[in-house]
């Protein structure tokens, strides 16, 4: 999809791009251009959020800024122009857009215009009259994401020995098919024209789409339009809903109570970019992959030595300038139970009903930053030395922080690792990423009293909780792989031998 238009004025448009796989809108968080400003290509002219991270966008060409088409704080549609920009370098910002435009700029307002549905459905027109100007090739019409392509102008051949359907025949045909297939005389009803985001708004509201009038460009609902469809019914249309022939006048039911708050006792904040994403991927998961989540204690004492051992000497171990943290060796012991185990490590494609086996692990780590909770992953972490592994997830770490984790980051991971411990708790049932197979909850490790050698001692202890996906991974290989991740800990030499 193009990004780009250019108007014969000189103009050229920079639409929303989908900055992410299959992205459909995105906040747009601030301006770094104003009107007037002169741009580069290259140039980042503004920075916005979609439903998995945080992204500036740069202009592809240079000129001067001549309108800002969205203000701070409005969600885009991908495909809708956001700024317009002068290629010439001499035009003055733009003004609110009038009423009455010169006929010049009204040409493509005029092709964007919604048509009735009449028209859409009528016979085609007919032949102009001889003339010796050529048709002008018909313009390109708007669809939901940019402008489509020119219309053919080619014209099928006629099969041959076939004759043409009468109007009478083929409407006949259809009313018998219609009653063969058990629906009367009704003809099938068009698909209502709705963005997919429109459509999923409709959706949770319960409006049937059927049922809303578009206000759109070329009869397609917005979202006013659904929202319009399940306001209350004013007055004058409940008193017209009553029979004028009624033999005696009927109480009308009380309204219904509007709903309200205290504004001083509550805040109502919108649910968008990286939480609604978030929200809707666990629902999504929670109920779709049976979940099955397994516990282990574990006394993790000389995991904890051998982290203190390599901090004082991280030359020894190659980890100089590197960070290393309880997390890394987790990590580590998590990919040696998945070698040991790769059955574990895949994927339900419930559209060709296969699992799919993943021959790489693509590592995801559970991060809290300011917009919500995001799952980056580091891609290839089973080739990944314990040096490149503590590298890597320093680098996932400190960019999460900043929000500046990428789309492709948090893509396309196998299994996740969520430290709840850094927050004081004991454990949890995490729910899955979707797509994936386990995610694995370590929690706070706790000076506990333990057996050890026949003693009660103290020992740090922490537990482990290993959510995995019923399709996917039956008792017997879930339990082996936490097991697994336990005897790691428990005694951290095993990652020479079994490594």
């Amino acid at each position: 999809m193009t990004t780009m238009t250019e108007t014969a004025s000189g103009l050229r448009e920079f639409k929303m791009p989908d900055v992410g796989e299959g992205l459909t809108e995105a906040e747009i968080l601030k301006w770094y251009v104003q009107a007037g400003d002169t741009v580069t290509d290259g140039q980042v002219v503004c920075e916005v959020e979609t439903a998995k991270a945080a992204v500036e966008l740069p202009i592809p060409f240079d000129g001067v800024v001549h309108e800002l088409r969205f203000p701070e704080g409005t969600t885009v549609d991908v495909g809708q122009v956001i700024i317009a920009v002068d290629v010439n370098g001499g035009a003055a910002p733009a003004a609110p857009p009038a009423e009455t435009q010169a006929p010049a700029a009204s040409a493509p307002a005029a092709a964007s215009a919604p048509a009735a549905p009449a028209e859409r459905t009528e016979a085609p027109p007919e032949k102009p009259a001889a003339s010796d100007e050529k048709p002008k090739p018909a313009g390109r019409t708007p669809v939901l994401v940019g402008y489509g392509v020119s219309e053919s102008s080619t014209k099928r051949r006629p099969r041959r020995g076939v004759p043409a359907q009468q109007p009478e025949a083929a409407a006949a045909k259809v009313a018998v098919q219609s009653e063969l297939n058990g629906h009367g005389h009704a003809a099938p009803a068009a698909r209502p024209l709705a963005k997919p985001p429109v459509r999923k708004l409709a959706k949770d509201l319960g409006v049937d789409l059927a049922t809303v009038t578009p206000s759109g460009p070329d009869g397609i609902i917005t979202r006013e339009d659904v929202h319009a469809a399940v306001a209350p019914a004013t007055p004058v249309q409940e008193a017209a809903a009553v029979p004028a022939s009624a033999p005696a006048p009927v109480r009308a039911p009380a309204p219904a109570p509007v709903a309200t708050y205290d504004g001083a006792r509550e805040t109502r904040i919108p649910v968008k970019g990286v939480r609604k994403a978030t929200a809707a991927a666990m629902v999504g998961s929670a109920f779709t992959a049976p979940h099955v989540t397994e516990f282990v204690t574990v006394d993790v004492t000389r995991t904890m030595k051998l982290v203190e051992e390599i901090k004082r000497a991280p030359d020894t171990y190659g980890l100089q300038g590197l960070r290393v943290n309880p997390l890394l060796l987790i990590a580590k012991a998590l990919l040696v139970a998945i070698k040991r185990h790769p059955e574990v490590n895949a994927s339900w494609d419930e559209a060709n009903q296969e699992i799919v086996q993943k021959h790489y692990v693509n590592l995801g780590i559970a991060a809290a930053t300011p917009r919500g909770l995001i799952v980056p992953n580091i891609k290839d972490a089973h080739a990944k030395t314990l040096p490149q592994l503590a590298e890597s997830l320093g680098e996932l770490v400190a960019t999460a922080r900043d929000g500046k984790t990428s789309p492709a980051a948090m893509q396309g991971g196998t299994v996740t690792i969520t430290n709840v411990g850094v927050f004081g708790v004991d454990t949890g049932t995490p729910i899955l990423n979707p797509g994936e197979s386990a995610i694995l909850a370590v929690g706070s490790i706790k000076l506990q009293p333990w057996v050890h050698k026949g003693k009660v001692k103290p020992r740090q202890v922490t537990t482990l909780a290993l959510s995995f996906d019923h399709r996917l991974v039956d008792g017997e290989l879930g339990s082996k792989v936490l097991a697994d991740v336990a005897a790691i800990l428990e005694q951290p030499k095993r990652l020479i031998t079994w490594a």
